[in-house]
């Protein structure tokens, strides 16, 4: 008798995602003719880096080095593969959640990281240089950013790409939609990345909306799409087209990638409250890694001692972002009373006097 196939987490019913490997990791559809061996095995060593870093990141905020810190395991797949079709002049809105796509697009991690360790607003990398803009705390605000920014660049009369990532409950507010509107009516290069990983925090995707969201796009007026976030090649696939698209002049598209968050919404959230053990442990058999290093072996691009170097050079790495993250110096007093006044009030400049001695 065959063994019973693993179901899908709950919000992936409906419409079939694009899908090119299976969670088996068998191939179900072509493979993009546009990626060769080397970037094969280029994306599989970004997985196992930003999963190792992850983990090595939920150490740190439990030892007391980060305030607050939002994993990311289980979504590398929608991550690096959509990270991996962007161009170097294309510009990446992000939520507090993309460290995966802040390290392909060359963002230094412990400077990223000195954001959750609360030493400085929104990270010191340079967005310019990177293409990755400043974290983003407050749920959907950096959608309407990057429509505005592809407005701008659109008016420059550049061929950037604006890309926007957020999660499923992001889609339920406000910006989300005015930002949708805007870009569908001045057809703007922007690619709207939705991580639909089935929880909005504790709210499950089908109590915060009765559709599905790619859908969403059609009352924009543009395109929409559906894939299988977890898997990476998919993902670079569907997101490469929007961006060819989007680069053509063509317009915006709106991309659900659904995906399964194995950890918590973050270090500050317990998710035993609300998710079901046995749920999360049935969404790992559909994790991302092990489905695409079963492909990269079958199809003879990797073998046991690149798998082994990866492992290496990840646990080399996250030891180093430790390294850097802990030899962060506090930031300086006087901080938190500059930029503050453009012209200070007596009382306030007391209580400088006072703190700072």
């Amino acid at each position: 008798m065959a063994e019973p196939q693993p179901q899908p987490p709950a919000h992936w019913s409906g419409t079939e995602p694009r899908q090119i490997v299976a969670p088996d990791g068998s191939v179900v559809g072509p493979v993009p003719a546009d990626l060769d061996v080397a970037a094969l095995r280029q994306l599989y060593r970004w997985m196992v880096v930003a999963r190792r870093l992850d983990r090595e990141c939920i150490a740190l905020q439990r030892q007391g080095e980060l305030t607050v810190y939002p994993g990311h395991e289980g979504q590398e797949g929608a991550q690096v593969g959509s990270a991996w079709a962007l161009g170097p002049n294309d510009f990446v809105w992000p939520t507090f959640r993309e460290l995966p796509v802040a390290l392909i697009r060359g963002v230094d991690p412990v400077q990223y990281l000195q954001y959750h360790r609360g030493t400085w607003h929104g990270g010191p990398y340079d967005p310019r240089a990177t293409g990755f803009g400043p974290i983003c705390i407050p749920i959907a605000t950096q959608i309407a950013h990057a429509a505005g920014y592809a407005l701008g660049r659109q008016l420059d009369g550049t061929e950037d790409v604006t890309i926007a990532y957020f999660g499923d409950g992001a889609t339920s507010e406000g910006d989300f939609h005015e930002a949708a509107n805007l870009a569908g009516v001045r057809r703007l290069p922007l690619v709207l990345f939705c991580q639909n990983n089935g929880w909005a925090i504790s709210v499950p995707t089908a109590s915060q909306t009765a559709g599905e969201i790619w859908r969403r796009a059609d009352g924009y007026g543009f395109r929409g799409v559906r894939v299988d976030g977890n898997d990476v090649l998919a993902v670079f696939a569907v997101t490469r087209e929007a961006v060819d698209r989007a680069r053509a002049g063509e317009g915006p598209t709106l991309i659900e990638a659904l995906t399964y968050r194995i950890g918590a919404h973050s270090t500050a959230d317990d998710a035993r409250r609300y998710r079901a053990d046995p749920d999360v442990e049935a969404a790992r058999a559909f994790d991302p890694i092990p489905r695409f290093r079963t492909w990269l072996a079958g199809a003879g691009h990797a073998d046991d001692t690149f798998i082994a170097d990866c492992d290496r050079e990840a646990e080399r790495f996250a030891l180093t972002v430790r390294e850097g993250v802990v030899a962060t110096p506090p930031p300086p007093a006087e901080w938190g009373f500059d930029w503050v006044f453009a012209d200070p009030p007596t009382t306030f400049e007391r209580m400088r006097a006072e703190a700072l001695g």
